[in-house]
């Protein structure tokens, strides 16, 4: 082997760990794998309220499983998952604001800036929304370091 090719496949070799240590996931799931508690992802959006899925009707983005209430809705969710999708992995968006990780109640959720967000209870909610656009700020700087940290 060429010292040029031994260089080339070291830097491959590199570029490839790098791309897979920051594929790490961190998703609020069940033990079967099924995020948000099978509520429908888009009746937030749609209806404004959450939804229960179905079995039937599922769809996997980024290593989690969503169920619908509707053919349409998932329709909706596979053209555009991440629109969909909760923020910070389906966890307390508060939660995370203040660097942990916190289970939901899916009666505490509200869309801010088109995004999803959940959190803890509907008073941790009202908390998150006394500077709604800080704690969001705050979130989106602290996901990626617990991502890191606690994400495999």
């Amino acid at each position: 082997m060429t010292r040029r090719h031994f260089t080339v496949s070291l830097f491959s070799f590199f570029a490839a760990t790098v791309v897979f240590a920051a594929e790490k996931s961190l998703l609020n799931l069940d033990k079967s794998g099924i995020a948000i508690q099978g509520y429908d992802p888009v009746a937030f959006f749609a209806v404004k309220a959450p939804v229960k899925g179905s079995p039937e009707l599922k769809s996997e983005y980024r290593g989690a499983q969503y169920q619908f209430h509707s053919a349409k809705n998932k329709a909706l969710f596979d053209a555009e998952p991440a629109k969909y999708a909760p923020q910070f992995g389906g966890y307390c968006a508060f939660g995370v604001s203040k660097g942990k990780l916190v289970e939901v109640d899916v009666n505490a959720w509200q869309i801010v800036d088109g995004r999803l967000l959940l959190q803890y209870s509907p008073s941790v909610r009202d908390d998150f929304n006394k500077d709604a656009s800080g704690n969001l700020k705050k979130a989106d700087v602290n996901w990626p370091k617990l991502v890191e940290k606690k994400g495999k």
